[in-house]
């Protein structure tokens, strides 16, 4: 377990998040299919192929540039809501981090409470929608109250209340998107 991610380890990490969601791709628009047209997979297997590449160049000067990158090649590549929601997730989590020497516990906290802050200006959505959101809040909550600890284990706790969150989402009424129709 680590206390903090250097920037080298920081564009590793984010590679191979990149490469578990293209892996999920099946898996992904298995689930949009259930609610809407069913490419949300290969959206995102599309955006995150494109961050890889950006990843690759390397050369970023700092650690937010690194997540900035993520988002603006997300953005770039997605297109729709989909490329609006993660690029800003990952582009307004990334410049709250403007600074930073290492990513650590405090830095997680710092960039999902800038991310969720990001996705509600710019899609307007509520915890309770049925959106992104009703995981993101309760990860960013979890991570305030974990961001004193090691970074691995804030990592967890927020991937668990992120779950929590997506569980809690099954039963409510969309009201966005095509999940509402």
């Amino acid at each position: 377990s680590k206390a903090n991610l250097t920037l080298d380890e920081v564009v590793a990490m984010l590679d191979r998040v990149a490469d578990k969601i293209i892996a999920s791709e099946p898996e992904l628009s298995e689930a949009d299919r259930n609610i809407g047209d069913g490419d949300h997979g290969l959206g995102m297997q599309r955006g995150l192929t494109a961050a890889k590449e950006k990843l690759a160049e390397g050369g970023f000067p700092s650690i937010d540039k690194a997540f900035m990158a993520v988002g603006t090649a997300m953005m770039s590549s997605m297109g729709g809501a989909s490329g609006a929601i993660f690029g800003t997730l990952f582009r307004a989590g990334g410049k709250a981090l403007k600074g930073q020497e290492v990513f650590d516990s405090a830095g997680l906290a710092t960039f999902l409470q800038a991310a969720v802050q990001g996705v509600q200006d710019r899609g307007k959505a509520e915890v309770g929608d049925k959106t992104v959101v009703d995981a993101m809040v309760p990860a960013a909550e979890k991570a305030k109250g974990t961001s004193e600890g090691n970074l691995t284990e804030a990592l967890a706790a927020a991937a668990d209340a992120a779950e929590g969150g997506k569980e809690a989402s099954k039963d409510m009424v969309a009201k966005f998107g095509r999940a509402k129709t």
